[in-house]
């Protein structure tokens, strides 16, 4: 069982040389200026303003790293949740928005194990800008996983058809779809999970190349 037990802004950036020094693995959050995604950052680790909301969408212009401890099976780790500029606010210039994808681009490139979130409003149809993040996403040899933000604003009765319509826009299995709501909470959990699966995996992969070092290291030519 994951339990997240301190989490601090680590640090923001707009290129590689100011991210945190260390490896961490990374759990990036992406969507539009108006997903939600401080407003997740702040429910998933119980923290009411670690990450700021604004009341103006497209403010946020850095990379944020968020250092995330705490426990997984009794065993500490550490992690980073990474806030990334929201994409397609209208307001923005066009080279804003260059910049912006030229920093996000940077952060994919760099080398950490990482997964992404992409945020969409459950309430209405992918965007066009959502649909070539998606595509950008998995041309860069990822599978973000997408959550369908703001689920308190929606009857439960009209859910199904809008994940539908997220998934079939998106060209994804339903399954990859989280309904989420930082109203009420729903979804949080099942993210947790996500998280916990996600750091398992790289704890194994880093012990599978542990062990041939090891063995190399008793038994050398």
């Amino acid at each position: 069982m994951l339990k997240i037990k301190q989490a601090a802004l680590a640090a923001s950036a707009v290129k590689k040389e100011q991210y945190p020094p260390t490896g961490l693995a990374q759990v990036v959050l992406i969507g539009r200026s108006n997903a939600g995604k401080s407003s997740l950052i702040n429910t998933l680790v119980n923290r009411k303003s670690l990450a700021r909301t604004s009341s103006a969408p497209g403010k946020t212009r850095l990379l944020n790293f968020y250092r995330v401890d705490g426990s997984l099976d009794d065993l500490p780790f550490s992690c980073y949740l990474v806030d990334l500029p929201g994409y397609g606010y209208a307001k923005v210039s066009r080279s804003e928005r260059m910049a912006w994808l030229k920093m996000i681009d940077g952060l994919l490139q760099s080398e950490a194990p990482r997964r992404c979130w992409q945020l969409v409003d459950i309430r209405h149809q992918p965007s066009v800008q959502d649909i070539a993040m998606h595509e950008t996403l998995r041309q860069n040899g990822m599978q973000p996983l997408v959550i369908a933000n703001k689920a308190d604003k929606i009857s439960r009765g009209a859910r199904a058809a809008a994940v539908q319509q997220i998934a079939a826009t998106l060209q994804i299995p339903r399954q990859q779809i989280v309904v989420f709501s930082a109203v009420s909470r729903e979804g949080r959990d099942i993210l947790l999970q996500q998280m916990a699966e996600f750091l398992q995996q790289q704890a194994k992969e880093a012990l599978q190349q542990t062990l041939p070092q090891a063995a190399n290291a008793e038994n050398p030519d």
